[in-house]
């Protein structure tokens, strides 16, 4: 099956069903295959062939769904780039995979003529906004789907992701991983043709862009809002549209838990998910209070295989410090450090294996060697993850820390996401991450930054004292910085990196 097959079914099983909803515009499936087919019809003539990189950079919206589909349906591997992305980056992203061809509209064009001698390989732009009606609504061109080029081991899409050399990876992923990753989640969210699901989230970010694919997959109704900026737009949105489906990302939670949502009913709400991070386990209790009827999915991933794991939801209370269990057809085991498994109790790397692997780094061989390694089937490729992980007697996943992310203090190992936990537990704070940064005596110290919710005067002692009666001394923060805001990347995910870069400047 090729992923451009969710909208070609739900379009025939349902045609007058409205698949999307964004603002004021209500889209059915077959005015989204309808423009979907002719956009394709419209690419191939302007010289897009089989397996050419096709990028679309438009914030959440009809046309950037529609283009999506269209890419698949020419038979061309289709990457999202974020609406915001700078010249240099857009630049670097298309020249790297070779990118033919740009979808994007008016307000971006200033920016991408300043690139254009240096981006040799892009030989056409289609403007949403200018051309949309030339091209989407032309009857000139045909409604029906171009004829079929791919199979399913072709390259579907690229995912861009950020890199240890600070420039952003192409992870590359075929129709079959990308149908393999959508069944198995569908399936244990148990959607149906009535689930009515939103996202806030930006398609280039793959938690967003698999929502959009498995809500056509099943044959749902997609609420597609352009970002989280005005939360109780959101809330009322999903009210008028009973929504079944909610996921989340933890700034997002820490962002509802801090609102009075006393006056807020979700009758419809079936289901929460989470993953970027995981949850606190504090949050999570506070979600089960405010939404006692719904479902609260904990899960795991990494855009390299798109989901590793999920807790079920009656777990959600007797595990919840842990992300799950491995999704359906797919198997999770861990490694210590000569690529030996481990039993349970024993931290080590995580590995998955599953037809949700990615294929690899564009254009990055020796990066794609140090991650995918032989697996246990001659000539397999299975993904060392990087993350560090535990797992017990009924392989359930405990999140260590990334590898990287360990901090080495005092010859002592300290999990980030434990002290974290700790953090958590005190009333008052909003956020928190914790960072090693450089010292003379203890090679690294353990550094926690902060955000306090609103009212609250909790202070750097209180919270160390706080530590000292939950951690082992050589975990406790030796500092402790406030802040108003945590930096976060586009995807909502707290930039870690960014905090211990400038970690020598104590607060």
């Amino acid at each position: 099956m090729q992923v451009e097959s969710f909208l070609e079914r739900s379009a025939e099983k349902s045609p007058e069903k409205t698949a999307l909803v964004c603002g004021s515009r209500r889209l059915t499936y077959r005015e989204i295959e309808r423009q979907s087919n002719r956009l394709a019809h419209a690419l191939i003539r302007q010289g897009v062939c089989r397996g050419d990189r096709v990028a679309v950079q438009l914030e959440n919206s009809p046309e950037a769904v529609v283009a999506i589909f269209a890419i698949l349906k020419a038979g061309a591997i289709f990457l999202v780039i974020h609406p915001s992305t700078k010249a240099e980056k857009l630049a670097y992203i298309l020249n790297d995979c070779r990118a033919c061809a740009l979808i994007t509209d008016s307000t971006r064009i200033a920016m991408l003529e300043q690139q254009r001698p240096g981006l040799s390989h892009l030989k056409s732009i289609v403007l949403a906004d200018a051309e949309w009606d030339h091209i989407a609504e032309d009857s000139g061109w045909p409604d029906t789907p171009p004829r079929k080029q791919c199979i399913d081991i072709d390259l579907a899409a690229l995912i861009y992701t950020s890199g240890s050399t600070g420039r952003p990876k192409g992870v590359m992923l075929t129709h079959l991983n990308i149908v393999s990753a959508a069944t198995s989640i569908t399936t244990y969210l148990e959607n149906t043709p009535d689930d009515v699901i939103v996202n806030v989230l930006p398609l280039s970010f793959d938690y967003g862009l698999y929502q959009v694919l498995m809500a056509f997959q099943i044959g749902g109704t997609l609420v597609l809002e352009r970002s989280f900026t005005y939360p109780r737009a959101v809330l009322e949105t999903m009210i008028r549209e009973k929504v079944t489906g909610l996921p989340l990302v933890p700034t997002m939670a820490a962002i509802l838990l801090q609102m009075d949502l006393s006056s807020y009913r979700f009758p419809a709400l079936r289901y929460l998910t989470n993953t970027a991070a995981a949850l606190p386990v504090h949050q999570i209790a506070q979600l089960r209070k405010i939404f006692p009827h719904v479902k609260i999915y904990s899960m795991y991933g990494l855009t390299e295989c798109k989901r590793v794991s999920y807790l079920p939801p009656d777990q959600i209370d007797i595990r919840p410090k842990s992300v799950g269990k491995a999704i359906p057809n797919e198997e999770v085991y861990i490694v210590d450090e000569r690529g030996q498994r481990v039993g349970p109790g024993t931290v080590g790397e995580l590995v998955i294996r599953g037809s949700n692997v990615m294929k690899g780094y564009w254009g990055l061989p020796e990066e794609t060697e140090k991650v995918l390694k032989p697996g246990p089937v001659p000539g397999e490729r299975v993904l060392y993850s990087g993350d560090l992980f535990q797992m017990d007697e009924e392989g359930y996943l405990y999140f260590v820390g990334r590898k990287d992310d360990i901090i080495k203090t005092k010859g002592e190992k300290v999990s980030p996401r434990e002290v974290e936990e700790v953090l958590y537990g005190l009333q008052g704070i909003a956020e928190a991450v914790v960072v090693g940064v450089p010292d003379p005596v203890l090679g690294e110290a353990v550094k926690a930054v902060v955000t306090l919710r609103e009212g609250s005067t909790i202070r750097e002692q209180e919270i160390l004292r706080h530590c000292s009666r939950h951690l082992e001394d050589f975990m406790v923060p030796k500092f402790v910085e406030f802040r108003a805001a945590l930096p976060k990347s586009a995807n909502g995910k707290i930039s870690r990196r960014e905090l211990a870069s400038l970690g020598g400047e104590q607060g």
